[in-house]
């Protein structure tokens, strides 16, 4: 993999073994994304990801499969890559990667059971909003429907998930609404995991150039504190859910199961609000 090109990962993976799956991003066209604006995307060939496993740690229990969108590579190279983790790493309890709800759409029910069952434990997924205006403002490439029927999938395969949502993404005076839409789309599958992120704006993104023109202004941070708080509310999992607010963009860091502990969570929020 050349040494250029830039490498993400979950901040809960910042001990985990990193196996170079792609380069780059295959859709790169989010208008609040900059991580991969300056690389080519591209798929790392097989024989150079088995030279990393050769030269791995054979009592690797953790591998995370790095690129924005490893599922893009499709089923058959991803069942090869991840018997090549087995094979060299052959007490790897969890392959954990990157998925966006596009390439979800590409696999079955069927086929994503195959992945799980050859070793992939776990996956990061970037609902951000279940508002269709916003997904369209915001060149995500998918619908809500859609983002919907990839975590039911997901649920029927029996592949755990994080879901990555984002507050702030509406824009200002639209903080409620969408935590509500969110909310509605979160509660019709079952994630692991819920991680928030705040709506950052980089430099030399779209977005960056919508707000400079005045095509989207920002949400205040009291709005968007108020937004995840009704974010909170409005859960009403099938399942208990982890939700994780620690990510470094936050507004607020918070840990908690839902939902018995939405009243701390939604307190530790009034506090803000109040100070």
């Amino acid at each position: 993999m050349s040494e250029m090109q830039s490498v993400y990962y979950p901040q809960s993976e910042i001990h985990t073994t990193l196996i170079p799956v792609t380069t780059g991003c295959p859709y790169n066209r989010c208008a609040f994304c900059s991580m991969y604006k300056a690389d080519t995307y591209g798929e790392v060939p097989l024989l150079e990801m088995e030279h990393e496993l050769m030269n791995g740690e054979r009592y690797t229990e953790r591998v995370f499969l790095t690129g924005a969108d490893p599922l893009s590579v499709g089923f058959e190279k991803m069942i090869r890559i991840l018997n090549l983790v087995r094979k060299y790493f052959p007490y790897c309890g969890c392959v954990a990667s990157y998925a966006s709800v596009r390439s979800l759409q590409k696999y079955s029910v069927h086929e994503l059971t195959e992945l799980h069952d050859a070793g992939l434990r776990l996956l990061y997924v970037g609902f951000e909003t279940g508002s269709d205006e916003t997904l369209k403002l915001m060149k995500k490439g998918h619908t809500a429907a859609a983002a919907v029927r990839q975590g039911q999938k997901l649920n029927e395969a029996k592949l755990p998930f994080c879901a990555i949502v984002m507050y702030g993404i509406a824009g200002e005076g639209k903080g409620e609404e969408n935590a509500r839409l969110t909310a509605k789309l979160l509660n019709q599958f079952v994630p692991a995991k819920i991680i928030t992120m705040n709506l950052t704006v980089f430099a030399l993104t779209e977005l960056a150039e919508m707000v400079k023109e005045g095509r989207f202004t920002e949400a205040t941070t009291r709005e968007k504190l108020q937004e995840l708080k009704t974010l909170i509310t409005e859960l009403h999992m099938k399942k208990p859910v982890e939700i994780d607010t620690t990510h470094t963009t936050n507004l607020i860091k918070m840990t908690g199961r839902l939902p018995e502990d939405a009243e701390k969570l939604l307190d530790q929020i009034d506090a803000r609000l109040a100070g």
